[in-house]
């Protein structure tokens, strides 16, 4: 292969990857003109037209697709050993582009950006929106580096790393009905719902435990923010049900009571996910054992923390 033809598939795996080519030249620090101009050069090598106009932005052709799918995996291969021991935090300009669900955002993300601006002053740090059914997706097509799920790899092409397990917990308002005694299933089952749906899907494991009994609930209301439950249920009779660790953020510290659920759950499990592609990464393993730190220490420090509002 011609030295021209494969600086093309550099170019081209970066605007693949990062879906623009203003961010592909960033990427590569180049300008966009010097980026326009290989994407020419693409066109006339390559015979196709490789990214036609949508709009503001671009598409890849039926083509270049096809050539990415083949191209992908050894582009990153190729990628990983040039640059196998080159990787320096403090130096490093690097971006990673993070799935995390809003609740473990706040819990780590403080302490994960205070510790990049000591230790990688210059490396970039995106969370991007978390999604079950998109996260799978968004690795195998590199949009994403790294995710942060309640699920294992759904397929070989994955990697997962176990975080930390987490129960369930029935949070309420004070003043609540329910709110001072222990709650029977049929009590549970009566009651109003709240439920955190990243989805829009108004069925959970909880609906899924309860029709294992020929039992159903009334979803009342739902949000797709986390942070959100707190003051809804302040303001309303409805319950929720959510990890055991809520008990002891602060945002439910006012107001807010907790009892045990009167029904078996399974555990929360919290993972992390990469492509099997990043597996040797130099730069993405120095990532991932940051995050696994900072969420392991951030979760010890959580259930060592006393319950302030009781947990029957």
């Amino acid at each position: 292969m011609k030295n021209q033809e494969l600086t093309l598939l550099y170019v081209f795996d970066a605007i693949m990857t990062e879906g623009s080519i203003t961010r592909a030249a960033d990427r590569l620090s180049m300008t966009q003109p010097a980026v326009s101009n290989a994407v020419a050069r693409m066109r006339d090598v390559w015979k196709d037209p490789v990214f036609v106009k949508k709009g503001r932005d671009i598409e890849p052709t039926s083509y270049a697709l096809s050539l990415w799918d083949q191209i992908r995996l050894p582009m990153h291969e190729l990628s990983n050993a040039v640059t196998a021991s080159s990787f320096d935090p403090l130096r490093s300009r690097r971006k990673f582009r993070i799935a995390v669900p809003d609740l473990t955002l706040e819990m780590i993300w403080p302490e994960l950006v205070a510790r990049l601006e000591v230790s990688a002053p210059n490396v970039d740090l995106h969370a991007m929106p978390f999604s079950v059914e998109e996260n799978a997706r968004q690795l195998r097509e590199a949009q994403v580096d790294i995710a942060i799920s309640l699920f294992a790899e759904p397929d070989a092409s994955l990697r997962s790393l176990s975080l930390l397990e987490s129960g369930h917990a029935l949070a309420m308002r004070k003043g609540h009905p329910l709110a001072d005694k222990a709650i029977s299933l049929e009590a549970f089952v009566a009651a109003r719902h709240l439920l955190i749906s990243l989805s829009g899907e108004t069925h959970s494991y909880v609906d899924a435990a309860l029709s294992r009994r020929g039992l159903s609930r009334r979803v009342a209301a739902s949000v797709n923010h986390f942070p959100a439950i707190p003051a809804v249920l302040r303001r309303s009779d409805l319950i929720a049900v959510v990890p055991e660790m809520s008990a002891r953020d602060p945002a439910f510290s006012e107001d807010i009571v907790f009892q045990a659920v009167p029904l078996e759950l399974d555990p929360i499990n919290l993972y992390l996910l990469w492509h099997t592609r990043h597996d040797r990464d130099p730069g993405l393993t120095w990532m991932r054992k940051l995050l696994e730190e900072i969420i392991r220490d951030q979760w010890q420090a959580m259930v060592s923390e006393p319950v302030t509002h009781h947990l029957q």
